[in-house]
């Protein structure tokens, strides 16, 4: 049923755009057309046909996004753990979080370009910052809401506290957890693209690129390419979702 979503959305945009016949807003055959010969299949045999920008542009703008998210995935888990396990952390650190957490990420952009410059390590670093705090905070919230019935257990059962956070508290959190990760993998693409547009690289200097140089096919090829490549990204995340939680009730069929 979600493939016939996208596809009767595809065949109305096709009907639109002919009928609009604006240089603007290609008919959607120009764009895939634009999709499969300048980006995706433009290759030689050697290499599946897969072309130069496959290899140049999408695989590492996606490699660096997914790495500085899963760097922020790692240190938000244990940061909001940490946060969440003590009695009066969120007390003394919850606005500081708060605040951070509600500066719009591309407002930042203009710090990371002085601190960092052009390079890697401005998109990394403004991928991380804008990541962490959705995951830090949601850790929070799930740490703070397992249940004390389970830690009574555990504690009459004489289960040594240092296990804990992995057998009972981390379990427990997950949904909370996947929660801040699906939003905050959202903003890591946001975040790449935006990163990408001021920098010599990557999706966004090619999405930029084209605009400028008016081949509307072609930026729309990045637009959908990127909505498509989100939309991969939160189902295989969903997946892994349902993996993880799939012995809580309710939780394997519906995530």
């Amino acid at each position: 049923m979600t493939w016939l979503v996208f596809l009767t959305a595809l065949v109305a945009w096709e009907l639109i755009a002919l009928a609009a016949d604006s240089f603007y807003f290609p008919r959607m055959t120009e764009i895939l057309d634009a999709a499969a010969t300048e980006v995706l299949f433009s290759g030689p045999a050697s290499h599946l046909f897969l072309g130069e920008a496959v290899f140049g542009v999408l695989v590492p703008s996606l490699g660096l996004a997914l790495g500085a998210w899963l760097l922020a995935a790692l240190a938000g888990v244990i940061i909001g753990t940490a946060l969440g396990r003590s009695p009066w952390a969120m007390d003394y650190f919850g606005a500081l979080i708060s605040f951070f957490r509600s500066i719009p990420p591309v407002t930042l952009m203009p710090v990371f370009l002085i601190l960092f410059g052009l390079g890697t390590d401005m998109r990394v670093a403004a991928i991380v910052f804008s990541t962490l705090w959705p995951i830090v905070l949601n850790t929070v919230d799930g740490v703070r809401s397992v249940d004390s019935v389970k830690i009574d257990t555990a504690r009459s059962l004489g289960t040594p506290r240092r296990y804990w956070i992995g057998m009972i508290v981390l379990p427990a959190a997950m949904p909370k957890v996947f929660a801040g990760l699906r939003l905050s993998l959202s903003i890591a693409i946001l975040l790449m693209v935006v990163a990408e547009m001021v920098s010599s690289s990557g999706i966004g200097r090619e999405l930029l690129t084209a605009q400028l140089g008016s081949d509307y096919p072609l930026m729309w090829a990045w637009v959908l390419m990127l909505g498509a490549i989100g939309y991969t990204l939160n189902t295989a995340l969903l997946a892994v979702e349902r993996l993880v939680l799939g012995w809580q009730p309710g939780r394997g069929d519906d995530v």
